[in-house]
């Protein structure tokens, strides 16, 4: 990492640069005996593992299991809302999987047997593997929100929490309201995945009324008293949509005024929360979260839901041979977000290739960026390097920071850049 600058590698979303960055990996030499390894999963965390599995060792047999067909991402979906990017733009197939050796299989796993080390699906096919890499991404809490639940999400007041249909669902909403009307989001509380994501969405919606139905607003009710980026964010909506005057296109309703929302009437598009009641015309409730289905099933979670790892290699702490990575791992300081589970599965895969060859896993450091796009030409991000040290995941000290608090439009404008180059990086690396 010395002979480059860290903040370029971050910008730059860097496949080939940030893989040996964030692992230290080189190839390993092809050992004996069985190296089957099982990915479950075909998220951001999951496909990176597979691919660099293979990369990093050729002679390991490495199976992919996920029961889509494609993926649509959830970094830019945002936009998506806005209408400045088409929905086929964050969808990626697995074919550039396939041309590196991964064996895709297009089902949804059922149970994951530690013991015996198989993996089964609903379609009633098994798997026998020597390591298994779980990437099941983020669950919801339906019982945390009276009136809501996968149905209604699926019809009337969309997540869109996983991109994709409901993001669709979303912006057909946004396009149907009437100008005058009420776009209500529901944040979610901690943790959960991708930590300034609903507000890059107010901004995003907010941008999209601006300019096509300016007499109508965003209401955010928020459990939480602050959310990540908070100052760029507000200065930012002071900006481009008025914020804190009483014209303003955004208002933010905290926990401590109210915020927090418990209940959803679908027959009137009306959000209980704390203190009042909200009509909105467009509702999009995000709700709790928690480690997906298929952690639960197999034993993976701990008591508050997500899975608890070891995170040199992010085998995990309950189950021996098993390594969950991404929004469902434990892995503070690390965010839930795509370019940590990026990063992570790289890690991960260099420590199974290691292990299955029988050596060590390397020494690992870790790497994050989160864009965020507040209006046309005005990005911000936040970036960060991690090191192992003491047994734990660790900040490194100077390594990122925030964009700076003072408007410089042509930085700003380059973070826009930066950030829609990333995109291309990082999926690129991803899918390619």
């Amino acid at each position: 990492m010395n002979q480059f600058n860290r903040r370029k590698i971050l910008k730059l979303g860097g496949a080939a640069v940030v893989a040996c960055a964030s692992t230290g990996f080189s190839p390993f030499a092809i050992a004996q005996g069985s190296k089957k390894v099982v990915v479950v999963g075909g998220g951001i965390g999951g496909a990176t593992a597979a691919k660099y599995l293979r990369l990093m060792d050729s002679s390991i047999e490495v199976t992919l299991i996920e029961p889509n067909a494609d993926y649509h991402t959830c970094f830019m979906s945002n936009e998506v809302l806005s209408g400045e990017r088409d929905i086929s733009s964050i969808r990626f197939t697995y074919d550039g999987l396939k041309g590196h050796g991964v064996n895709v299989v297009k089902d949804m796993v059922s149970g994951i047997d530690a013991t015996k080390r198989v993996v089964t699906t609903a379609g009633g096919q098994s798997f026998n593997y020597d390591r298994c890499i779980v990437s099941p991404g983020v669950d919801f809490k339906w019982d945390t929100i009276e009136g809501y639940d996968a149905e209604v999400a699926a019809t009337s007041a969309p997540h869109a929490w996983k991109a994709g249909p409901q993001t669709a669902l979303l912006r057909k909403q946004l396009e149907a309201m009437d100008d005058g009307g009420t776009v209500i989001i529901a944040a979610p509380p901690n943790p959960f995945r991708c930590p300034p994501g609903p507000y890059e969405r107010a901004s995003q919606i907010a941008s999209y009324l601006k300019h096509n139905k300016p007499k109508s607003k965003v209401l955010i009710l928020d459990p939480k008293d602050k959310f990540s980026k908070f100052g760029l964010f507000t200065d930012g909506w002071k900006r481009h949509y008025g914020f804190g005057t009483d014209n303003s296109m955004i208002e933010w309703v905290k926990g401590a005024d109210g915020g927090t929302v418990d209940s959803y009437d679908a027959a009137t598009n009306t959000v209980g929360a704390t203190v009042e009641n909200f009509k909105g015309d467009v509702v999009n409730i995000i709700p709790a979260q928690k480690a997906g289905k298929i952690a639960f099933t197999a034993g993976l979670t701990n008591e508050k839901g997500w899975c608890p790892v070891e995170g040199k290699t992010f085998e995990s702490t309950i189950h021996k041979n098993i390594h969950v990575i991404g929004d469902s791992s434990v892995a503070s300081p690390l965010p839930k977000s795509g370019y940590a589970a990026n990063s992570e599965a790289k890690v991960c895969a260099a420590a199974v290739a290691a292990m299955l060859s029988g050596k060590d896993a390397p020494q690992p450091t870790y790497v994050n960026t989160c864009y965020s796009v507040i209006a046309p030409g005005d990005g911000i991000s936040v970036a960060m390097v991690y090191n192992y040290k003491d047994g734990k995941i660790n900040k490194v000290e100077g390594s990122g920071g925030l964009t700076p608090s003072e408007f410089n439009a042509e930085f700003r404008a380059r973070e826009v850049q930066y950030a829609h180059s990333w995109f291309n990086n990082i999926t690129a690396d991803v899918f390619g």
